[in-house]
């Protein structure tokens, strides 16, 4: 059993909607050590103080996570027990807008007039959920269930469209888009994190269903803004990182990458001889972002999607399914791309992309990086080394050569 995390205390620096500053609550505890999820503070704060908050972002943090002491700037509308706090509030050009004063009120705002579109009127107040650097989230009270109301950074911004034009499929079923903001129905039922054997099985099944669709149509997804994951493409994206990040790793890690990335034109030649097309790639496939119950769930979080080889998504599944489960599913998965593409090699082509998909996620989390502000570094720092250093450890054992 993995140790405990450490409990979460937080700090709350108040403003008012339009940026005043009003100063700092006592520190409190909240149950969740989580950093992203703010519906713990919200309720704290409002049965410890009487204050009713919205958190907008993260001002300082420690290296890891999660838990920790962490201070959020959250958003007020009159004072309360504020004690005076000697920080300073910098702007920046990468802030997400809900993590500007006032940017949550103008997303609830947008969020009712889409509901009104739609017949369809709160019954409640909107509850916070979730916020950081990759997304806000928020449940929405309906006469009749509730809808669920999201916010991504631009370079997610193909989530809305993707789930548009998917919407016959497993996916979360879409009420509005605009850009960054979506507005979700909600799923029935829980988050599967701990799925039966039957139920990993289907969600291979929905995947390879969903990714056999897209195939020959790489130009389409391009069209809707996801990133482009191909061969020549990923690799010079995974040279790039590698000359960046792997400066951090020891010597020997580092000579280990520098030889796969020279090697990298040779791997995607003998990762074309496969037969497997690139194809719509989910980009963060696990148990935990299906929801439902029994084997009727959805496929959640499209905002990770790319284009590329199918088998990326493997790897991640894979590494949360223990041991002979796992096999069992590897062959699943095997077996469903003959069928697909008759004459194909899926076991080859997933040896060869082992490395790939490692060094890919070192690839997505240096790209969070030099795309939000310095103060939410924090939730990423380590992750494009780790992946690095993954990588090399794949490859030092003989994965994918």
């Amino acid at each position: 059993m993995p140790p405990q995390p450490p409990p979460r205390t937080v700090t709350l620096v108040l403003v008012t909607p339009g940026g005043e500053l009003v100063g700092a609550l006592p520190p409190f505890e909240v149950e969740s050590p989580w950093w992203p999820e703010a519906q713990p503070v919200v309720r704290t704060a409002r049965d410890r103080h009487g204050l009713e908050v919205t958190i907008l972002r993260l001002l300082e943090a420690p290296e890891s996570w999660p838990g920790g002491a962490v201070t959020y700037l959250a958003e007020v509308e009159s004072g309360g027990p504020a004690q005076p706090w000697k920080g300073r509030l910098d702007d920046h050009p990468l802030r997400m807008p809900w993590a500007r004063p006032g940017g949550p009120a103008a997303d609830m705002a947008w969020a009712r007039r889409a509901l009104a579109d739609e017949g369809l009127r709160l019954a409640g107040d909107p509850e916070q959920i979730r916020s950081w650097n990759l997304s806000s989230l928020w449940r929405l009270p309906l006469e009749e269930g509730s809808a669920w109301f999201k916010s991504v950074p631009p370079f997610f911004e193909h989530e809305g469209r993707l789930l548009e034009v998917q919407a016959t499929g497993p996916v979360p079923r879409l009420i509005a888009h605009d850009g960054r903001r979506m507005l979700l129905h909600e799923v029935p039922g829980e988050d599967l994190h701990e799925p039966t054997s039957e139920q990993l099985l289907r969600m291979v099944d929905q995947l390879v269903e969903l990714q056999a669709r897209w195939l020959g149509r790489s130009g389409e997804l391009l069209a809707l803004g996801l990133p482009d994951w191909r061969g020549p493409a990923l690799a010079g994206a995974i040279g790039d990182v590698v000359r960046r990040v792997g400066t951090a790793l020891p010597a020997g890690q580092r000579r280990v990458l520098d030889a796969f990335v020279a090697g990298l034109p040779q791997r995607l030649a003998l990762l074309a001889d496969c037969g497997l097309p690139d194809t719509l790639v989910h980009g963060d496939f696990h148990p935990g972002n299906h929801r439902g119950s029994g084997t009727d769930f959805v496929l959640l979080d499209w905002g990770d999607a790319g284009v590329g080889q199918p088998l990326l998504d493997e790897q991640a599944m894979l590494e949360r399914v223990p041991g002979a489960q796992g096999q069992t599913l590897r062959r699943h998965w095997q077996r469903l791309w003959h069928e697909v593409v008759p004459g194909s090699d899926p076991l080859r082509a997933a040896f060869l992309l082992a490395p790939v998909a490692a060094a890919r996620q070192a690839v997505i989390y240096q790209k969070f990086l030099d795309n939000i502000e310095p103060s939410e570094h924090p939730y990423h720092r380590h992750d494009p080394a780790d992946w690095l250093r993954r990588t090399a450890q794949l490859l030092t054992r003989g994965a994918g050569r």
